[in-house]
């Protein structure tokens, strides 16, 4: 299994949210744009506006989970920010995940798995 690779700089997650492709839902919103990696990257905002330093921690374990066991669905190549909104802090695993993959789907980077 492969590890995940993260996004770290500033101007890497400005630049997915001005030039990236968005979809939202109640819980994410996730930005994608195409890089010149052959794998994805992936990076994690979760605001004070979800909570305090606990509530935001489990959101971001969740996220990154629910990530993690569906990376092999995904197309490569890309670099993929997702964001969590206020509503996600009360949210159980599966709304997550649920709402990332079809957010993921709206963006065309889910392939066919057989």
């Amino acid at each position: 299994m492969a590890s995940i690779t993260s996004l770290k700089k500033n101007f890497e997650f400005k630049r997915l949210y001005t030039r990236g492709e968005s979809a939202v839902s109640p819980f994410l919103a996730v930005y994608a744009k195409k890089n010149r990696y052959g794998f994805n990257r992936l990076g994690i905002t979760v605001g004070t506006k979800v909570g305090k330093a606990v509530t935001r921690n489990l959101v971001r374990r969740r996220i990154r989970e629910a990530y993690r066991l569906n990376q092999d669905r995904l197309c490569q190549g890309c670099d993929i920010v997702i964001v969590a909104r206020v509503r996600a802090a009360s949210a159980s695993y599966r709304q997550i995940e649920a709402s990332m993959l079809k957010l993921l789907g709206k963006l065309d980077l889910l392939r066919d798995v057989e």
